[in-house]
Parts: structure tokens; sequence; C-alpha cells
């Protein structure tokens, strides 16, 4: 397998009433690309400006960042044209590498709007190469500039920043020093595209925890009600576990249960309601096994909750005395 390591720089409307803004948010005028082989090599790299067609202003920002001016642009191909060459480029068998999940999801806003068929069915598996930085030598939450990566790594800068095949340059030299299993191990998904059905849903285990994105739901009420994004099972010995302390939700966005597997011990889930296309929604939920210290925390938050839900509802019944 060939990886793919992708860098874009994109163009926006100044103003943030501009009609356009629900259209194409972003507009990518810059493709820059490294392809490494099996052995982590540099192969061979793809460069390329685009011609606008949405947004005929440069931003002030972005114009100043990458130093790129709308008249070096009125002479490239269009996105459409330059996409089709770039997927030509990558060949069949790879993985996208990226710095943070975005490039993705915005390369593929663009392909819908340009016409252009999907990547694939469903969300697509890339390396986000800042988590696996963090993975691999920080403390696995914590996300980093590329710029200070590189520092980190000690790799040279030997060509400028904010330019599209720059960055792409320099994130697969910091994909080439990461040698950590683990980290190579936590291979990301872009959600653009959704599960389109019950039985393409994503389950993946990782080394320490398991992940669920589900297909897309009507409401938050009928995504709730579903026995799979409500479902315990340990991800070890694939049990189904009895909740011991049921879902809740601190804001309404972030759910948390905790189950007990006899041959395990505690399992945490988590389920985040996520904003889908058409007003839709869908479920990201990791599970994961835990000591007696986080499941104490847990359970204290679940009490904190309850009780502040139970004096907002005596507020409420003394404010409605008061008024009669």
């Amino acid at each position: 397998m060939d990886y793919v390591v992708l860098d874009l720089e994109w163009n926006q409307a100044s103003d943030s009433r501009d009609a356009r803004n629900r259209l194409l948010t972003f507009e990518i005028i810059e493709i820059g690309a490294v392809k490494l082989n099996s052995r982590m090599e540099i192969v061979d790299t793809f460069e390329e400006m685009i011609r606008p067609q949405v947004y005929d202003t440069m931003h002030h920002i972005t114009e100043k960042l990458i130093g790129i001016h709308m008249k070096d642009l009125s002479g490239c191909r269009t996105f459409d044209v330059v996409m089709k060459d770039f997927l030509a480029w990558c060949s069949e068998d790879f993985m996208f590498g990226t710095w943070g999940p975005q490039d993705l999801t915005e390369l593929q806003k663009n392909m819908r709007f340009f016409g252009m068929e999907p990547l694939g069915k469903g969300p697509v598996r890339f390396y986000d190469i800042q988590k696996l930085f963090s993975i691999a030598y920080e403390d696995q939450k914590v996300r980093r500039s590329l710029e200070y990566a590189v520092d980190y790594l000690q790799i040279p800068k030997d060509i400028p920043f904010h330019r599209a095949i720059s960055d792409a340059v320099y994130t697969a030299r910091v994909f080439q020093m990461i040698k950590d299993p683990i980290a190579l191990q936590r291979v990301s998904f872009d959600t653009f595209q959704l599960p389109e059905n019950h039985r393409s849903e994503v389950h993946v285990v990782f080394d320490n925890y398991a992940k669920y994105i589900s297909r897309p739901f009507p409401d938050k009420e009928a995504l709730m009600a579903d026995k799979e994004v409500l479902s315990t099972r340990c991800y070890l010995c694939h049990h189904n576990l009895r909740k011991k302390v049921r879902w809740f939700s601190p804001n309404g966005k972030h759910y948390y249960s905790l189950s007990w597997c006899d041959k395990h011990g505690w399992m945490k889930g988590k389920i985040r309601v996520k904003k889908a296309e058409d007003d839709m929604v869908y479920a990201v939920k990791t599970t994961k096994l835990v000591g007696e210290k986080e499941v104490a925390a847990l359970m204290e938050r679940k009490d904190h909750i309850r009780q502040l839900r139970k004096e907002h509802r005596h507020r409420e019944a003394q404010e409605k005395l008061g008024k009669r």
C-alpha cells in the first residue's frame, strides 16, 4: 500500500454574510501531495494551483499567509480537471495522510460542489498525522502545529511553510519519523460520507478502545433509541454487558455509561452526537476499559448532574408557586 500525504490551500469569502458561504465555504486553490511507498520512502510528489470558480477575490488573511494572489491563478486549470489528474496519480491501493482532520472533508465538499463522484462509499480511512504525533511523542490529547512537530523532531526547515506542497513534504517527513506501532494502528475516519445502512456501519478495535460510527438518523431521539447505538459490548470478549450506570448526558451532545464485564472489569462508554447532512445526526461511540479511579469520577459526575437537575426543578416549582 502507498500513502498519499495531502495538504490543501483554500480561499473563502471576506464577509461571513456572503451568500456563497452556504454553497461552498472553502474553495480549494492549491493541492500538494507526497507519495510514500510501503517502506515509507518518498517516491513522488504532486503540486498544482487551481483557478477559482466561486470566489474571485482573495481573502486578505489567505493572501498574506500563503502568498498567492488572484492573478497567479487566472491561467490555472479548474478544480475538477486537476482533481481527476490527482486521483489518477494517487493510483488505487493507497491511504491518505493529512495534518489534522479538515483537509479530507473540504476536499470532498469541493468534489461534490463541482459535480464529481465521491471518494467512496461511507467514511474514508486515513492517517491523521497530527494525532499520530501526539500519540507517539506527547500525551495523546494535545494537538500541535506542523512547525512545532518539525522543530520537535529536528527535521531541517529547508523550504517555507504555508504552501500546499511544502506542508505536505513536512507532514510526510514527520510521518516517516513515527515508528510507534500503537500510533500507526490508530487510523482515523473522515465522516463526510456516512455509512449507508446498519450493515455498513463502522466497528473497529484499537489497542485499548473500540470505536463505532453509526449511519445517519433523522433526529437525536431516533438515534438514542437505536439498540446498536446504545449497546455496551466488551470489545475483548464480545459479550453484551449489563449497564451499571445507564447512559446520561451533561449537555445533550455527549453521553456516558458504565458497564461491568466479569472477565475484564469496568468499561466506560461515550457517545458523541454529531450533525450530518440535511439536518440529520449520527453517533460516534467509543468504549474503553477503565480503572476504579475513572469509575469513581464518572459516578461522581453523574451524581453532580442529577443534583443540578434536582435543584433546577426545585427552582422552577418555586417560580410557579410564586406566580399563583
